[in-house]
C-alpha cells in the first residue's frame, strides 16, 4: 500500500515523499527504525521517524563527509566512523589506497542488518572488505578504550537530540582527542540551517572550543529538504585551503574517479556560505579567506 512519507523537522515545516511503501519497521532495544521505498529516491531509512539515508542521494552527503578531510591529510591510513551502520562513509573512505584501517562503531546492530538487506548499493561491499572491521556498542566507549589513533574521524550519528547525545559534548572530543594523531581532522553534520539554526550554532561552538581549525560545508540534500551543513574540524588540517589544482593533483595521484558530487571545483563551493546562512548563523559563519 502506497502511503505518503511525511517529515517534520519543525514545528512549522513539512515535507516528504508521495506514493511511498513501507518495507520494514523494527522496533531494536535503541530506536525504531524503518525502511522505506520511494519513487523519488529509491529506498531510504528512518530512525525515530527522522530521515537517515537514502540510495538516490547518499552519495552527496558521504562524499562531502569524507573526501575534504581525506584529501586535505597527506596520507591518511587509519580512519574511525562513529555511527556509520549504513556502510556508506566507510565505503568513501575505501577510495583511498592509503587506508589500511577503517572502524565502524555502530550501536545499533539492526541499522546494519537492515541496510545491508535492503540498502546494498550504500555499502556495496564495504564491510566485507578486510581494511574495515565493525563494531557494535556504544562509540564512546570504544573511544575510551581505544589505544590507537585515528587520521581521519567521520561523525555519522543520528543528531544530539538522540542516542547519541553523549558523544556531541566537551568531555567526548576531550577523549577523542586522545586517539586522533596530530594531523588528524573530524567532520560533522550541523543539520538544515532554515530549520537547526540553534542545534547548528550549539555544535559549532563545541567544535571552536575545541579545535584550532573549524569550517562550515553545505550542499542541498533532497532527503533532508533543504541546504545540509556539515563542518570539519582540526588542530592543524584546513580543507577549505586547498586550490583546485591542488586537489585534483590528489585526486588523480589516489587514482580516485567516478565521484557523484564532489571534485576539485565543487570543493571551493562547498565551504562558502551564502548571506542567508551567515545571517542565520552570524556569530559562527565567516567567509573562507
Amino acid at each position: 500500500m502506497s502511503v505518503p512519507l511525511l517529515f517534520q523537522p519543525t514545528p512549522y515545516v513539512l515535507y516528504g515523499f508521495p506514493n511511498s511503501r513501507r518495507l520494514a519497521s523494527v522496533a531494536s532495544p535503541h530506536q525504531q527504525i524503518e525502511v522505506w521505498d520511494t519513487p523519488q529516491l529509491g529506498r531510504l531509512f528512518t530512525l525515530d521517524g527522522r530521515p537517515m539515508t537514502s540510495v538516490g542521494d547518499e552519495f552527496i552527503y558521504h562524499e562531502c563527509m569524507v573526501h575534504p578531510n581525506a584529501l586535505a591529510h597527506p596520507a591518511p591510513r587509519a580512519a574511525l566512523v562513529l555511527g556509520g551502520g549504513d556502510g556508506g562513509a566507510a565505503r568513501q573512505l575505501l577510495r583511498h589506497p592509503g587506508i589500511k584501517r577503517i572502524v565502524v562503531a555502530e550501536l545499533d546492530a539492526e541499522v546494519v542488518r537492515l541496510t545491508r538487506e535492503y540498502l546494498p548499493q550504500v555499502h556495496d561491499g564495504a564491510f566485507d572488505d578486510p581494511r574495515v572491521e565493525l563494531v557494535i556498542g556504544d562509540a564512546a566507549e570504544f573511544v575510551a578504550a581505544c589505544e590507537e589513533q585515528f587520521d581521519l574521524i567521520v561523525f555519522d550519528l543520528t543528531p544530539p537530540d538522540s542516542p547519541a547525545a553523549v558523544l556531541y559534548t566537551p568531555a567526548f572530543y576531550a577523549q577523542l582527542k586522545r586517539v586522533m594523531s596530530p594531523d588528524a581532522a573530524l567532520s560533522m553534520h550541523l543539520g538544515a540551517p532554515y530549520f537547526h539554526a540553534t542545534r547548528a550554532a550549539k555544535l559549532l561552538d563545541g567544535l571552536n572550543e575545541a579545535f584550532t581549525v573549524v569550517r562550515t560545508m553545505g550542499t542541498y540534500v533532497p532527503l533532508h529538504g533543504s541546504l545540509w551543513m556539515m563542518a570539519t574540524a582540526s588542530d592543524s588540517l584546513d580543507p577549505a585551503a586547498l586550490t583546485p589544482a591542488e586537489l585534483a593533483g590528489r585526486l588523480a595521484a589516489r587514482q580516485i574517479s567516478g565521484l557523484g558530487w564532489y571534485d576539485e571545483y565543487a570543493h571551493a563551493g562547498l565551504f562558502s556560505a551564502s548571506r542567508a546562512v551567515r545571517d542565520k548563523l552570524s556569530q559562527f559563519l565567516k567567509p573562507v579567506r
